[in-house]
Parts: C-alpha cells; structure tokens; sequence
C-alpha cells in the first residue's frame, strides 16, 4: 500500500493491528480522524490512554472494573449465593446482555488446554476455590451453587470437569448451562436468547 505520508502510514499500521481490520479499513480508519475536529480525536486518544492506564481487574472476580472491586461484585442487588464460572471478560459481557442472571461471576482467564500449554495453575482455579471456602467460614454467606458456563470445546469440557471435580469436593452444588449452545461453539458469539434460556434452564453437573 503506497501512502504518500509517514505519519498516516505509521498510523495504519498501528490500527491495524487491531483484530480483524486489515490495512485498508486502518487507512479508512485513519483518513477519517484525520477529518475530524481535532478536539474529538484528542478525546479518543485520552480515552485509549485512560482505558489503558486506569482499567483494573477485580480481586474478587477477575472482571474488568474501575476499582479494586467491579460493580457487580459490589452491587447489593446481586446474588452473592451463586457463581457463574467463564473463560473471559466477554463472556461476562454476553450473559449480563440476556438480564436473566442476578449472581455474581468468576473469570478463569482461559481453560485448561495441555496442547497449548495451559494447565490449571495458569487459571485464576485456586482464586475461585479460595472464594468458596472463604464463604464457608462463620458469619458469611455460604455459596451455594457454581454454574459452570463454559464453550462447548474440547478444552472446555475439560475445564468443566475439573472444576466439577474440585468444587464437589468442598460439598458446592456444581450446574452447567442447557447445551442449547452448539457443541463447539464459543458463548460470547451465542444470541442472547438462546444464552439466556441456556442459564435459566442449567442442570446439574456430574464427574461420573
């Protein structure tokens, strides 16, 4: 791509590193901000920076926040009882869009995938564990059922079946979502329908 300034060129290639935006759209992209006021592009670029510089994540769950703790786990309003367990940040966002879950969450940070080189201690596992037995210690309240809502892969089954396995252990009523998601598919590209009927209608998890 022949881009008569170094400074767009520069610009392009940074924007598309972005995933799923090729040189093109990045050189579409770019020519755009460079139409715009720059108050609105100096905006943005204080937003990326922010977003970068200010985004934690939460001790308590692992999900993006603000502050040490997020919103969610902070709110009064959810149900500190129940635990739904995902792979990552976006699966939180694609649950939270169906309004059909008021507990709480727990993101693993990925699964179990020895091909990859991913083993459980790669995992926020211990986090989660910790988690429950911190609940059962006198005057807090006990956990009481972990929903399993993880893709329905290879990898994930794995995950699943670990998780079951140690949590079942503690005495934890263990649940996965309804497989109304295709076998294979990852959750965070599932509708939000079926997502949503997916987690109303979860069923007991077994390791026999």
């Amino acid at each position: 791509m022949n881009i008569p300034s170094k400074l767009i060129e520069d610009a392009v290639t940074e924007i598309s590193r972005l995933p799923g935006i090729g040189k093109k759209t990045a050189l579409r992209l770019a020519l755009h901000l460079l139409k715009q006021n720059e108050v609105h592009t100096e905006a943005l670029t204080l937003a990326l920076t922010r977003m970068r510089q200010e985004v934690q994540y939460c001790k308590k769950c692992h999900n993006i926040s603000d502050g040490e703790i997020c919103q969610i786990c902070a709110s009064m309003r959810r149900d500190k009882t129940v635990i739904c367990v995902v792979e990552d940040i976006r699966d939180v966002l694609a649950i939270e869009n169906t309004n059909q879950f008021q507990g709480t969450y727990h993101v693993l940070g990925g699964v179990i995938s020895p091909i990859q080189g991913i083993g459980p201690e790669e995992l926020t596992i211990e986090s989660l564990l910790e988690r429950v037995s911190l609940s059962q210690k006198e005057g807090e309240e006990p956990i009481q059922e972990i929903i399993l809502a993880l893709s329905a892969t290879m990898e994930g089954d794995t995950t699943s079946f670990y998780l079951a396995k140690r949590l079942i252990e503690k005495g934890i009523k263990v649940s996965t979502i309804a497989r109304g998601i295709p076998v294979g598919g990852e959750l965070e590209y599932t509708d939000e329908v079926t997502l949503g009927r997916s987690i109303m209608t979860r069923i007991n998890y077994s390791t026999e």
